[in-house]
């Protein structure tokens, strides 16, 4: 049971220490963000890789007002013919100072962040962080950016410090 308990711990903590050793990447948000624009649906453009989204395709996320405040999470997309949901919650901790980093949940408590790092002036792009550098999104209220939109993105991403040759860029065929 020691073991156990020893090897959960040190599961939940990997990520927080593996995160601020050699930071050399900015996943700082954006100064303002008006939440009620930036709710809705977004279609996943491209992506760093992660378990949780492997091989999925038209992956959307859609952000929408709970009653207490939060935000409910709806990410879904397809993965080898199966269409998948995962459900959760965000919350922004400090709505004055920082409106556009918020933390997010898919299961219990566990919260992990989300900022807001990129979003052009309409809302119809943004660029998604968090505090470790391994992951990265690019969202879009449209399955396809314009070349203008995609090489100002890229171009803040690599600004930031991020890799960009490591996305994985999703493919939309309009399957829902």
């Amino acid at each position: 049971m020691k073991t156990f308990i020893t090897l959960a711990c040190a599961m939940i903590l990997f990520p927080f220490i593996s995160c601020t050793k050699n930071r050399n990447y900015d996943s700082s948000p954006v100064a303002s963000l008006e939440l009620t624009r930036f709710l809705g649906q977004w279609y996943e453009i491209a992506r760093f890789d992660h378990s949780f989204e492997r091989d999925m395709d038209n992956v959307m996320a859609e952000y929408s007002l709970n009653d207490d405040g939060t935000v409910k999470v709806l990410n879904s997309g397809w993965k080898d013919g199966v269409f998948k949901t995962a459900e959760g919650k965000a919350k922004c901790p400090d709505p004055k100072n920082a409106p556009a980093h918020l933390k997010v949940s898919f299961f219990l408590f566990f919260y992990s962040d989300y900022n807001v790092m990129y979003l052009d002036e309409n809302y119809e792009y943004a660029l998604i962080g968090s505090e470790s550098d391994k992951y990265l999104w690019i969202l879009s209220r449209k399955p396809e950016l314009t070349d203008d939109a995609k090489a100002s993105i890229l171009a803040e991403a690599s600004r930031r410090g991020y890799d960009t040759d490591g996305l994985i860029w999703v493919k939309h065929d309009g399957r829902k």
